[in-house]
């Protein structure tokens, strides 16, 4: 997964005010581009994540929080909020914050005239510390800490705290000290349950039918923004949240987060459509190469093919008890045995083999040099080592994997023909 989607935004809108074409587009394509024929939802079955497995969250931090002598958890506005608690909060400069104690309710944070409304979002806990316009949010935080029962020892912080509000309770509650939250919002957000692996599935699942769309409706001297716009129509038309599709054509493939410079689709170049999208708040990333409109070339095909032998030797590291950076030494190998790098160096691969995924797009659990971190069951991630050959073309497939007692599991099927990269 490139970017961000709010990245995305901002470079299309850069783009399109300065005439240039980025290869990514936004739900609000443009109206004249192909759009597939009437797709039938696939969101029928989908089960979001009920109450009583948030419950089980919050109790699953509270003992993390009690074995690393921690008092509380605070949370910001943004995805482990919702991940602990179900709430979705807009991060505005108004603080609105959780704290989980390490006993008792969540206690919640909010501003004053908004009250009404956060009440109807409750789902866990019923405490609410409202703080009016003239009033300071951070003194309410510090009450509410209080409340819980805390009157000294450490705090922890979820890493998307914002830094000024953790700066306003360290003014007010100076009394206690601040740590990392990291080791209880990690541990349990890191690891997937069955219910949140079949959300995942189901995004996976509607990526892929959306991508056979746009490989379906490519036509000569389309734009990128054509084909991203095809397959985000798909994705809508199928049932997804607002997803992204990032396609390459040509020498441009070989910049893994796309160009600025215009593209135009012609006979023989490599596609590279880099797509995901997000079912109850959990996201899927996947990414097809193929050659339009031609025989591949010997070159082609021959990266093609090394591409898909580093990906499976990255699988294939991929076991229960062995560490992240084992996946991407496996994959890169493939790739430095047959002649490029080393390391990061071009032609090669330049970046990471793989990502954590969940409901951040990239998570914990990067398959990098260094990261000892041991792969055990419900972890998710995704593996895709890039080929970029400047001047030339690249090469990525890209495909999510869930860690089973048996080891690893496809979210999808990887691509096996660089003609047809959904043939099983």
């Amino acid at each position: 997964m490139p970017l961000k989607r709010r990245d995305f935004i901002n470079i299309s809108a850069m783009a399109a005010a300065t005439g240039l074409v980025s290869g990514i587009s936004s739900c609000n394509a443009n109206e004249k581009n192909p759009s597939p024929g009437k797709l039938i939802s696939m969101l029928a079955d989908v089960k979001p994540i009920s109450v009583e497995e948030r419950k089980a969250r919050v109790e699953k931090a509270q003992r993390l929080l009690s074995e690393q002598k921690i008092e509380a958890l605070i949370l910001d506005s943004g995805t482990s909020l919702e991940y602990f608690t179900g709430i979705s909060w807009w991060a505005s400069e108004r603080p609105m914050v959780a704290i989980i104690p390490a006993k008792g309710d969540v206690r919640y944070v909010c501003p004053g005239f908004e009250e009404a409304r956060f009440r109807e979002l409750i789902k866990i806990g019923k405490e609410v510390y409202a703080w009016q316009e003239d009033e300071s949010p951070y003194k309410q935080m510090a009450d509410a800490i209080k409340d819980a029962g805390t009157s000294s020892g450490n705090i922890g912080i979820e890493e998307r705290l914002r830094f000024f509000i953790m700066d306003g309770l360290k003014k007010e509650a100076s009394h206690l000290n601040f740590v990392s939250g990291d080791p209880i919002s990690i541990p349990c957000r890191i690891i997937k349950s069955a219910a949140e692996i079949a959300l995942m599935q189901k995004a996976s699942d509607i990526t892929v039918a959306a991508i056979k769309e746009g490989i379906k409706g490519l036509k000569e001297g389309m734009s990128p923004g054509d084909v991203a716009a095809i397959i985000e129509g798909a994705q809508q038309q199928l049932g997804n949240d607002p997803g992204f599709a990032l396609v390459l054509f040509g020498e441009a493939s070989a910049f893994p987060h796309g160009t600025t410079k215009p593209q135009k689709l012609k006979k023989g170049d490599i596609v590279l459509m880099d797509c995901g999208c997000q079912v109850e708040g959990y996201n899927s990333d996947i990414t097809r190469t193929i050659v339009f409109g031609a025989e591949p070339t010997k070159r082609q095909l021959e990266i093609w093919n090394l591409e898909q032998k580093s990906q499976l030797a990255g699988f294939a590291a991929a076991k229960n008890g062995s560490a992240c950076e084992e996946v991407d030494a496996a994959a890169r190998k493939a790739i430095t045995d047959a002649g490029f790098g080393p390391g990061y160096k071009l032609p090669g691969l330049p970046h990471r083999t793989g990502h954590g995924i969940g409901m951040d797009g990239h998570e914990w659990g990067n398959m990098v040099k260094g990261n000892k971190l041991i792969l055990v069951p419900g972890m998710c991630f995704s593996i895709e080592p890039t080929i970029s050959i400047p001047g030339e073309f690249g090469v990525r497939h890209e495909d999510c994997v869930y860690m089973t007692t048996d080891g690893p599991k496809w979210f999808s099927p990887v691509s096996r023909s660089i003609t047809d990269p959904f043939i099983n």
